[in-house]
């Protein structure tokens, strides 16, 4: 699935998050107002503007982090899990189709759906006819890109962990510059205005957490998710392939240059086998001509087939 699908529930939660925010410093401004202090308490939005267009940037960018973030563990959330990776229904297809011997037709099947299961099947059938340890061969590489795919896009969460802090200690930094220039102006006889730069120091700093600190949690849960369900996958291709018959299928060519091998590579002259199994082709070994299965002598060169049972 892709990334922008999701935005928009992404920022409609952190839009969400932000009023509520919003809303409890207004709620506590509110109190002390009705408590008969003088002092006014600024809300977030305010402290925001009053720490000018650098303090303005940072915030931009956190909002801009936390909105990856939840788009992110949407995602994962949809995604990893064992029917995406492995669609029951797909499977029980794939598993009549290659039980009855259609292996190019397996192939069809997985090339038109887009999911670990079918990209790592589709590439070990392709490899049917060089035998056992090549399509072992195949399901490993496959496999093994697949996971890193599905790896990449959480490593993203605790790329986000990394920085989100960061951003929060440079606005830290930033605020820390604004304090002690409203110090050095006028001493300590103004704390108000002191304590203003103060909090925007600490809103900083805790914004940048409270966005690290959930994707660490959400990479770490993730992280051990997708290896469950990557085992799972290559569980379900294993069990897929176990019993191809792939004595019998030497030679063959599966895929977009479909071949059932036979006479076209022989050399001329050589002797060649007339046994052809039901359940694998459906072309003549001795002229490769297309004849249904069963069907006997071949309407194109008329030489007896021997069809297996």
């Amino acid at each position: 699935m892709k990334i922008r699908k999701f935005l928009p529930f992404a920022i409609l939660l952190v839009l969400s998050l932000f009023l509520v925010s919003h809303g409890f410093a207004q709620e506590a401004a509110e109190a002390e107002a009705a408590a008969g202090e003088e002092f006014h308490q600024q809300t977030v939005l305010e402290m925001i503007m009053h720490g000018g267009p650098l303090i303005i940037m940072i915030w931009l960018a956190i909002v801009g982090t936390s909105i990856t973030m939840v788009t992110f563990v949407i995602q994962n959330i949809l995604t990893l899990r064992k029917e995406k990776i492995a669609p029951p229904a797909l499977v029980q297809s794939l598993r009549e189709t290659i039980s009855a011997g259609n292996y190019q037709e397996a192939w069809e099947i997985c090339n038109a759906n887009r999911n670990y299961l079918a990209n790592v099947l589709g590439a070990a059938l392709t490899r049917i006819g060089r035998g056992k340890e090549a399509v072992e061969d195949a399901i490993v590489e496959h496999g093994l890109r697949e996971a890193t795919l599905i790896r990449t896009r959480n490593s993203y969460l605790s790329v986000i962990g990394v920085v989100s802090p960061m951003i929060g200690l440079l606005g830290t930094v930033i605020g820390m510059m604004g304090a002690f220039s409203v110090l050095g102006k006028s001493g300590i006889t103004d704390p108000r205005a002191l304590s203003t730069s103060i909090g925007e120091v600490l809103l900083a700093t805790a914004s940048g957490l409270f966005i690290a600190i959930p994707a660490f949690v959400a990479y770490y849960i993730f992280r051990n998710r997708s290896q469950m369900v990557i085992v799972h996958g290559d569980d379900v291709v294993n069990e897929l392939v176990s019993d191809i018959p792939y004595d019998e299928l030497s030679g063959v060519q599966i895929g977009e240059a479909f071949s059932a091998g036979g006479a076209g590579d022989a050399a001329p002259g050589a002797r060649q086998s007339r046994k052809v199994s039901v359940a694998l082709t459906t072309n003549c070994p001795v002229c490769n001509g297309a004849v249904n299965p069963g069907q006997n002598p071949c309407p194109h060169c008329g030489a007896t087939l021997q069809w297996a049972q």
